[in-house]
């Protein structure tokens, strides 16, 4: 399982408006708690000129295709941005050389559609009553792409290797999974992993010393590598190696990679030895494409599919094209405004409230995204298992934000500005620049705060130096965003007090709790009322000012049939099953 969240700082937001660059599951994904103002039917059925914001748009004419396109009868070209080359299963962070390695990797467990698990190579799995031994049985005839068999062994290979003291990829699966033994193998007091078994060829066993939420996701969900490719030359300590086989990568996926070109493309072939059946589709490019030219290569069919940034311009020129397919769902991550907690002014839960009452996010979120956005009330995506709409909805409210200051304490004084103890009410708002979406909240909150008597400054700066100052804790307010994994455990490195991402100085003794009770449940069902009441509680504590979550857009030629992508279930889970039509 990749690492925590993955911070998505502002600069991404001032380039591209386009949350998905970053890797960590992300990531990975979060968030909504939708304000009902855009329309979830699909294209199909929407009026005339009416806003579709999620959902499926159906091409009109697929026969206006252009020829580049229909002319190609067994391959199908795919354009994201270039990777970096990095094509291995624990070592890839981008999202764009996860897209490549997850056409050549498969796990024993695949993500669904509402961020759960299920079967992949595994045919079954088991956890024991007590929840610290998890079993998985492979499908029978399992192999690599050489036509080498997949076996339990190489499990086992792909679970030591992430705990080897040299490795330095994004996945974490000591803190994770509690693997017994995990520990001392990483720091060379001991040769193999005690918690690692394999029983039989199609049989693993892994205990753990201590029920772990992610334990589950971090064993099933890491791509398999062939021992006999990856670990020949492996001694313990050493996995410099690895990093010369990235671009010779070796799986057990739907297709093989036949040549990568840097900042080009990477080529590749539909893998006979496939377990689900060798893909229809012979042959498969990922062309390295920009924000500049992806619209572009859609038009001339030079490319198939692409990810576009969503806006309504965008929207409409590829709707008018007619033979493409446009696919909108949630983003995996949400924008939000990061409040100091050791400033003063901010400890009253009272005063976050009246801040996020009193500035008008459905203005800043419109002007931003024109509809393609849905203002939220928690740190979850309306897509996941664990979300809840059973919260307060922070709807614009000035006179519900100036109670709420009144009773913090916080008064009006002659000059009409809010104070106490003596000290005014200002709010030091570290902003990049450019960034879109700080030149919408800027004037917005400046408007509002000072309706409520606060005054709001804006310092701008370039993305290095407002990271710099973040690091320092040198902040009021600041506007940042996050991506989500799968599994919403992750977000305690955010929340929970000292958590590694918790940077901003929060603190939240019930949530602790919450997080440390959730942890250690492995049954969904179970978890569900308690991540029910831990949205309630960021809900009610405020943390952040929770801001959007906004559209991803994929458009397809409608040549091109069977993807089913949602924010946690990528078009890579798909390619086996594709067909040109």
């Amino acid at each position: 399982m990749k690492k925590r969240f993955s911070i998505i700082m502002c600069l991404l937001l001032s380039l591209t408006l386009v949350l998905s660059a970053c890797g960590g599951s992300k990531e990975g994904s979060g968030d909504t708690s939708s304000a009902g103002q855009t329309s979830e039917q699909s294209g199909e059925n929407s009026g005339e000129g009416e806003l579709v914001a999620d959902g499926l748009i159906k091409a009109t004419d697929p026969s206006k295709s252009p020829a580049a396109a229909t002319n190609r009868k067994d391959m199908v070209i795919i354009g994201f941005s270039a990777p970096s080359g990095i094509f291995n299963p624990v070592y890839s962070e981008s999202a764009y050389d996860t897209y490549v390695t997850e056409a050549l990797f498969d796990m024993m467990l695949q993500v669904n559609k509402d961020g759960t698990y299920s079967e992949a190579l595994a045919e079954s799995y088991s956890i024991s009553d007590d929840k610290l031994t998890y079993t998985f049985k492979l499908k029978d005839g399992l192999k690599f792409s050489d036509g080498s068999a997949l076996t339990a062994e190489d499990v086992a290979f792909t679970l030591t290797v992430l705990h080897d003291k040299s490795y330095d990829g994004p996945s974490d699966i000591i803190k994770d999974a509690h693997i017994k033994g995990g520990q001392e193998y990483k720091d060379g007091k001991a040769t193999t992993i005690e918690g690692i078994k394999v029983v039989d060829p199609r049989t693993i066993e892994v205990t753990t010393t201590e029920p772990s939420a992610l334990a589950f996701s971090a064993i099933g969900g890491t791509g398999i590598m062939p021992k006999a490719y990856y670990g020949k030359d492996y001694k313990q300590g050493d996995l410099g190696y690895m990093k010369d086989l990235f671009t010779k990568p070796l799986g057990s996926g739907s297709y093989k990679l036949e040549k990568f070109v840097a900042g080009q493309e990477a080529v590749l072939t539909a893998n006979e030895n496939y377990y689900k059946g060798k893909p229809k589709i012979p042959n498969l490019i990922f062309k390295f494409t920009t924000d500049e030219t992806n619209v572009q290569l859609l038009q001339t069919g030079e490319t198939d599919m692409d990810m576009v940034t969503v806006s309504k311009d965008q929207v409409e020129q590829l709707k008018e094209m007619g033979f493409l397919d446009v696919n909108l769902f949630p983003t995996n991550g949400y924008g939000y405004i990061a409040f100091n907690h050791n400033r003063d002014q901010f400890k009253d839960k009272r005063v976050r409230q009246a801040l996020t009452f009193g500035l008008d996010r459905q203005q800043i979120v419109d002007a931003v995204y024109q509809g393609y956005a849905d203002v939220i009330d928690i740190p979850q995506s309306k897509e996941s298992w664990s979300y809840t709409d059973e919260v307060t909805k922070y709807n614009f409210d000035l006179e519900k934000a100036k109670q709420l200051l009144d009773e913090a304490g916080w008064t009006v004084g002659a000059d009409g500005m809010r104070e106490k103890d003596g000290k005014k009410f200002k709010i030091i708002f570290t902003a990049t620049t450019p960034n879109p979406v700080n030149d919408a909240i800027i004037p917005v909150a400046q408007a509002n705060y000072k309706e409520l008597g606060i005054e709001f400054v804006a310092e701008q700066m370039d993305f290095n130096a407002a990271v710099e100052k973040r690091k320092k804790g040198d902040f009021d307010m600041m506007f940042l965003a996050w991506s989500l994994t799968p599994d919403p455990q992750s977000s305690e490195n955010v929340f929970k007090t000292g958590g590694s991402q918790n940077d901003i100085g929060y603190s939240n003794a019930k949530l602790d709790e919450l997080f440390t009770q959730a942890g250690k449940e492995v049954d969904i069902e179970k978890r569900k009322p308690i991540f029910k009441e831990i949205y309630q509680e960021l809900n009610e504590d405020l943390p952040y000012i929770y801001m959007y979550q906004r559209r991803d857009m994929w458009a397809t030629n409608a040549r091109i049939q069977g993807f089913d992508m949602s924010p946690y279930r990528k078009f890579t889970n798909d390619l086996s099953q594709i067909e040109i039509k």
